[in-house]
């Protein structure tokens, strides 16, 4: 049975997507991949970026990864729509704050 790693290398060296593009858009060196490569306990997280960059979905092979995929998904759900998600609500809103800032000011202008 293959390691995260394992699947990984595989997975890249598939795709034919460059080593050294991969590195660089990972913001990592040649030895950093290699490394990887070799790790069995690679993180979920780094998976999933590698992933992403070459376009291949690891969740087939590992499960931990279709978990992690989900939470993503859910942190990246829109807001249901309400009367305050609304730009018309929040810009009446501000309105009423500024009118009443510069009632404050009038008054305050007034007493000096």
């Amino acid at each position: 049975m293959q390691h995260r790693g394992e699947i990984v290398e595989k997975a890249v060296r598939q795709s034919g997507y460059s080593l050294t593009k991969l590195t660089n858009r990972l913001g990592k060196s040649r030895r950093w991949i290699y490394h990887a490569f070799e790790n069995p306990m690679l993180p979920i997280e780094t998976i999933f970026e590698i992933g992403k960059i070459i376009h291949y979905d690891f969740s087939h092979e590992l499960v931990e990864l279709k978990k992690l995929e989900n939470k993503v998904v859910s942190v990246n759900q829109t807001v249901p729509f309400t009367e305050e998600n609304t730009a018309e609500h929040w810009k009446n809103k501000y309105l009423n704050l500024l009118e009443k800032y510069n009632h404050l000011l009038e008054k305050v202008s007034a007493q000096d």
